[in-house]
């Protein structure tokens, strides 16, 4: 007798877990048709800017044919409207690749509901509820590794928009105003000296983002002088670009240690800071560094926003912090994230050292 209650407590709970995940199920599938519409919608909108983007391209050039004659508000405008539409054409074709990144990802996980829901229909003995799904539907593989790939795929897109819009547009923008000066020699040489000033104030700028960029991706000096020196002066650049006060404190014996770690702590510390940035609207923020015999621990901390944390790590929105686990515990450490809505937000993880 005991034992059929325990089966038929063993059913209900099934029961109640199939519902769950049929009604998560349902809910994915919507949020697939309505992102559906919203890639359609954005696809018309990117198309009917790169229209604009064209004609921009092409009112610029026939100003450049007759730069001579052509009073320098209006070149000015011309370049500025041409700068407008390749900006307002970069940053739809960004949402147009972020939603169907999106669109991917709830595949995914329609794909592994489907499957959870045949799963937990055979170990109840019930007979699975008709919610397949398409047989295109991308396959969830190995979890770990498709958030991996993903996310690799997400920095290659920031850094090229990065490119786009930093250095590439400057370097337009350079060549562009070199051309005005070469032609401004024979009859306006006082424009011209002026035009040079310009020229040079824009290289040197240039010349610094570049700089900037390239410490972004890849830090000389984190193979030269270590993890720490390399902290400081990124705190240092986000500071002064973010307007965010960050305290730096670092504790314990400093020193090198395995290449591989010291990137990958530089990166978590990067990308950190990145979403204090970008999602906290926080006031301030630490981060700690302390290095132990055996181990360093390292902290970010803010007063910004906050977040519910297992509903954020249960769904999409938690694939940067799921991948920084992911990464920590690959390389034998360990994360804990502590965040509450209106309450800030602190991530924490230690890293074993040989």
């Amino acid at each position: 007798m005991d034992a059929l209650h325990g089966r038929a407590a063993g059913s209900g709970s099934s029961s109640h877990l199939l519902d769950e995940l049929k009604a998560e199920y349902e809910q994915t599938q919507r949020e697939l048709k309505e992102i559906d519409l919203l890639i359609q919608q954005t696809g018309g909108e990117v198309d009917r800017l790169a229209q604009r983007n064209a004609q921009a391209a092409s009112r610029v050039k026939q100003i450049e044919i007759n730069i001579d004659t052509v009073p320098r508000s209006d070149l000015q405008a011309a370049y500025a409207e041409a700068q407008e539409a390749q900006k307002r054409l970069v940053m739809m074709k960004s949402q147009l690749e972020k939603l169907q990144s999106d669109q991917q990802n709830l595949s995914r996980l329609a794909n592994a509901l489907n499957r959870s829901v045949s799963a937990v229909s055979d170990a109840a003995g019930v007979a699975a509820p008709g919610v397949g799904i398409d047989s295109g539907a991308a396959d969830a593989g190995q979890p770990a590794i498709v958030r991996i790939i993903e996310t690799q795929e997400q920095e290659r897109q920031r850094l090229v928009k990065q490119l786009h819009d930093g250095p590439a547009q400057s370097l337009t923008n350079l060549i562009l105003q070199a051309e005005i000066c070469e032609r401004l020699f024979d009859h306006d040489a006082k424009r011209a000296r002026s035009e040079l000033s310009n020229l040079k104030t824009a290289v040197t700028s240039t010349f610094q983002k570049v700089r900037d960029f390239m410490f972004d991706l890849r830090p000389m000096m984190l193979d030269d002088l270590g993890l720490v020196p390399t902290l400081k002066r990124y705190v240092d650049g986000f500071v002064e670009k973010s307007g965010v006060p960050i305290a730096l404190t670092v504790t314990g014996n400093e020193r090198r240690f395995t290449g591989y770690k010291e990137m990958a702590l530089f990166r978590i510390v990067q990308d950190l800071l990145s979403n204090v940035r970008q999602h906290a609207h926080a006031t301030r923020a630490q981060v700690f560094l302390d290095l132990t015999e055996d181990a360093v621990r390292v902290s970010v901390e803010d007063n910004g926003s906050g977040f519910d944390v297992v509903e954020t790590l249960a769904v999409r929105k938690g694939i940067g912090l799921s991948t920084l686990r992911e990464r920590v515990e690959m390389m034998g450490g360990q994360v804990q994230i502590d965040s509450a809505p209106g309450r800030g937000t602190k991530v924490s993880l230690i890293l074993p050292l040989p």
